[in-house]
């Protein structure tokens, strides 16, 4: 789906009404305003036709500004929305500190579903030890689903991440099962989207996926939207392998042969630390890293997500088993 601007301008106007005095001015309007209006638009969409909606919030930077839009679309009355965060046990202190407070500091609802639950009792099963957790998110995911029977889940999915991510729909329809198929989606033609779904299906919402990762950067700068301190530039031992950085830590130390070093780094996206590598970095703040952004060759996930690293088959093949 392109994004058409013209198209967006109505609800621009009800967005730059919702958006309080900061709002701009229609001259000043720029393409992240456009953006922000379909994504409240849509965030407004999924609110009416779904009774029971959760946001997944992890800290990271996508559902931050997820989260402001949202704050933005149902302003002044508070997020009709459940935070959800399906936590490995092995993510960043710093993002899950920043999780816990901002939720608090919004007065919103958070739950907290574990995959180290899901191991101990027996729903997940590790081949080994030091198994990345990250690909075991989806049996969590769909328990939670079912426990608390939400019938929609939001996600800061971006279709500039990878290719699996950018055949999705803005309303991504799941089966009873949490299955997603490629072929069994909905139409959204002119921005008309369905919701509809029966008991035990379920709607996974994408409002960013039109935005790019230097859109997100540029509106975190725009609305001065607080981050974990980890995306910006900081000191931290590393090790080197297969051309990424691999920061050392309890779960992921130095092997024999590994050269530690000292380097200064950012995260370009955080996760399970067994799988989120750090890029070599300067940038201290976020004027820094919106011109770091709109320099690199890169992709965000490519280079920093080991577990993206793999080919588009079997990022499907997660994705049909209910991967977000």
């Amino acid at each position: 789906m392109k994004l058409d601007i013209s198209e967006t301008r109505a609800v621009a106007d009800m967005a730059g009404q919702a958006g309080g005095p900061s709002a701009p001015r229609r001259a000043d309007r720029s393409h992240l305003d456009a953006l922000e209006a379909e994504s409240i638009f849509i965030l407004r969409e999924i609110a009416a036709e779904c009774d029971n909606v959760a946001l997944l919030f992890s800290g990271g930077k996508d559902s931050a500004v997820v989260l402001r839009l949202a704050e933005k679309a149902f302003h002044p009355a508070r997020v009709p929305f459940t935070l959800l965060h399906v936590d490995t046990e092995h993510n960043y202190p710093e993002v899950i500190a920043f999780r816990d407070r901002i939720a608090e500091a919004r007065g919103l609802n958070l739950v907290v579903r574990s995959v180290g639950e899901s191991i101990r009792t027996g729903r997940v099963r590790l081949r080994h030890d030091d198994e990345s957790r990250n690909a075991h998110q989806s049996v969590t995911l769909l328990d939670a689903i079912r426990e608390f029977g939400f019938d929609a889940c939001i996600g800061g999915a971006r279709r500039d991440e990878e290719k699996a991510r950018a055949k999705e729909r803005v309303f991504s329809f799941r089966d009873e099962f949490g299955q997603w198929d490629p072929k069994n989606q909905r139409p959204e033609l002119w921005s008309l989207y369905n919701g509809r779904v029966f008991k035990g299906e379920n709607i996974r919402v994408f409002p960013i996926s039109n935005w790019t990762e230097l859109d997100v950067w540029q509106y975190i700068r725009r609305e001065s939207i607080e981050l974990p301190s980890i995306y910006f530039a900081h000191e931290r031992e590393v090790v080197r392998r297969g051309g990424a950085l691999v920061p050392v830590t309890a779960l992921t130390p130095a092997r024999d042969g590994d050269v530690v070093e000292s380097r200064v780094v950012r995260f370009r996206t955080v996760g399970d630390i067994t799988c989120t590598a750090p890029v070599e970095s300067t940038a201290a703040t976020l004027d820094d890293i919106v011109r770091e952004t709109e320099q690199t060759q890169v992709s965000e996930r490519g280079a920093t997500r080991l577990d993206d690293q793999t080919n588009e088959a079997a990022m499907e093949l997660r994705k049909r088993q209910g991967y977000f």
